[in-house]
């Protein structure tokens, strides 16, 4: 018994280790499509974990070759996609092949199941919020297959081979899964503080030199709207209200640069999320209308959150407004409000139908300077976002192009007793 559990240790520690040097070639992210270089490499790391566990199998078990192969297969499959588990498991399946012996098609037969279990249940696992409970079902689907091909082809196994090795299978399969989300959140942690950076660059720079530019420009402007009055210069009157509108503009880009690095003052009280986001869809019908898009979104109930009603309906509107302006023709823009229990946190769901953006832009949404529009700055987007953050909530945008966009704010729900705290 010593023997098969020292064995089996050895390939925990192996797969252990390719899990997190994986993670520092190419880091693990939520909901990403990895690139295929990505998916390469993933491939490759899987199969040298799966392939140095082959070397060490289980012994005093005949000719057979009990390995975790079939962890590395699976993993691969799961969290890096199709391409990186064939790769994993062509590896495994000709390395199987040269060692040979009575039981070689047996062994390809098993890690095939394990590919074929990753492929299946692939989607379910890494859409679920209980990973312990998807991880331990695929477990249990898998062993039960994989019991009922051992227990017809090698006979000769005992109770203690079944108990030691599915009890270290599922131990090590189901650390690993909470491993990688545990590196996906890590990793996220950290793109986090970098762009909390960027904003403190940005309004270091705002606070710098916004009064100084503010000034003179209100000189300007005044000398304009003076001029145009009393001059019979055409050219001078019909040039004017562009010069006034291109001021304008200018100070309000002023304007948001300020409330990047100084936001106003957060008032903090208990809201009703579906009448805050009632308000904002009031508000921004006529501009939809104008541009034939709809906006749907149907009260499903009473969800109450902590923050400042005018900030929380100014990061709305801002990703409405982004999202119609999205649509060239017609179109919706749709909003669902979903309670989330396992993590005590509200996720308000604005979905629209425009054109979309690659998965190069999508990176950039919301850092400094960053926009797609041509008039735009990128500026509403930032402070969207540090409106959700400063209300402890996250926000996530999920893109395709030419089929719309989605963008999540995730939210800490709370109890409509709760006392509203003092401003």
């Amino acid at each position: 018994m010593i023997t098969l559990i020292k064995t089996l240790l050895v390939n925990i520690t192996i797969l252990f280790s390719f899990t997190y040097n994986a993670n520092v070639f190419f880091p693990f992210k939520e909901k990403q499509v990895p690139h295929l270089k990505h998916k390469i490499t993933y491939g490759l790391i899987g199969s040298f974990g799966a392939l140095l566990c082959m070397l060490y199998p289980m012994e005093t078990l005949g000719e057979t070759h009990f390995d975790l192969r079939m962890i590395a297969i699976l993993i691969a499959t799961i969290y890096a996609g199709f391409l990186s588990g064939s790769i994993v498991l062509g590896c495994v399946i000709l390395t199987r092949y040269l060692i040979g012996g009575p039981f070689v098609m047996i062994g390809i037969i098993v890690s095939a199941l394990a590919f074929v279990m990753g492929v299946l249940f692939r989607k379910m696992l890494l859409k679920t919020q209980y990973k312990f409970l998807g991880s331990t079902f695929i477990f249990l689907i898998h062993s039960i297959l994989y019991i009922t091909i051992i227990k017809i082809t090698i006979p000769f196994l005992d109770v203690t081979f079944y108990l030691i090795y599915f009890s270290v299978f599922y131990f090590t399969f189901v650390a690993l899964v909470f491993i990688i989300e545990h590196l996906i959140r890590t990793n996220k942690q950290i793109e986090e503080m970098v762009y909390l950076d960027k904003l403190n660059m940005v309004g270091q720079m705002a606070a710098s030199i916004a009064h100084e530019i503010r000034n003179p420009l209100a000189t300007v402007r005044g000398f304009i709207q003076h001029l145009s009055e009393n001059t019979d210069d055409e050219k001078f009157k019909g040039y004017s209200p562009l010069i006034l509108n291109e001021l304008d503009r200018t100070n309000k880009i002023i304007t948001d640069y300020l409330s990047v690095a100084k936001p106003s003052e957060f008032h903090l009280s208990i809201l009703h999320l579906e009448e805050v986001i009632q308000d904002c869809v009031d508000l921004l019908r006529p501009f939809a209308s104008y541009t034939n898009t709809s906006i749907l979104f149907q009260d499903s109930g009473t969800h109450y959150i902590k923050g400042d009603e005018h900030h929380m309906k100014q990061a709305i509107m801002n990703v409405m407004k982004n999202g119609i302006e999205s649509i060239e023709e017609q179109g919706y823009i749709k909003i669902s409000v979903k309670e989330e229990p396992s993590s005590e946190s509200i996720l308000l769901k604005i979905t629209d139908t425009g054109k979309g953006m690659t998965s190069d832009e999508l990176k950039k949404i919301g850092l400094p300077f960053y926009t797609t529009k041509t008039k735009g700055t990128g500026l509403g987007s930032m402070v969207t976002n540090k409106i959700i953050r400063e209300m402890d909530g996250m926000i996530e945008y999920e893109s395709q192009l030419d089929k719309g966009t989605t963008v999540t704010i995730r939210l800490p729900i709370v109890n409509e007793n709760v006392q509203s705290p003092k401003a």
